[in-house]
C-alpha cells in the first residue's frame, strides 16, 4: 500500500514539473508570423515555430531594450547554435544570415513582438533586427 501511495505521489510531481516547463503558447498575428514562423512556443530556453524548427538560447542578456527610441522592458536572448532555419511555405526566419540573438517585448493591447537579430554584438534597439513578427498573447 505504502510503494503504491508514494508511486502515486511521484508520479503526480512528475506530471505537474512537466507542466511548469511547458511554453508559452503564441498565436501568430502579423501578415509575416502567418505567413513565415505560424504559432510559436517560447520560454526562456528556446523558441519553437509551428513547422517543428527550433532555436534554442544559452542565456538572456538583456531585461530591457529600445524599441523606436523607448526604453521598454524586454527579453534578449543569445541563440545557442546560430542559424536561419527554413520556416513556412520555404521562407526562412531572418533571410539574410544566421540568427544570433532574439528580443520579445509586450507590443501593447494583447500582443508579443519578437525581433531576430544577426548581429555578432548583443542588440540595443529595435532599429538593428532583420525581422519582426507579432503575435497575441496567450489566453
Amino acid at each position: 500500500m505504502r510503494r503504491f501511495a508514494l508511486s502515486s505521489i511521484l508520479i503526480a510531481l512528475s506530471a505537474s514539473a512537466a507542466f511548469a516547463q511547458q511554453a508559452d503558447h503564441y498565436t501568430a498575428m502579423s501578415n509575416t508570423a502567418v505567413s513565415i514562423t505560424g504559432d510559436v512556443w517560447m520560454d526562456d530556453s528556446g523558441i519553437k515555430f509551428e513547422n517543428g524548427e527550433s532555436l534554442d538560447f544559452s542565456d538572456l542578456v538583456a531585461d530591457h531594450f529600445n524599441v523606436d527610441g523607448q526604453k521598454v522592458p524586454a527579453s534578449v536572448y543569445r541563440v545557442k547554435d546560430p542559424s536561419d532555419p527554413e520556416l513556412q511555405n520555404g521562407n526562412q526566419l531572418c533571410g539574410s544570415g544566421d540568427v544570433t540573438y532574439l528580443a520579445s517585448w509586450a507590443d501593447g493591447s494583447g500582443s508579443t513582438a519578437i525581433a531576430v537579430f544577426t548581429s555578432q554584438r548583443a542588440p540595443r534597439s529595435s532599429g538593428e533586427m532583420c525581422a519582426l513578427y507579432t503575435y497575441e498573447d496567450q489566453k
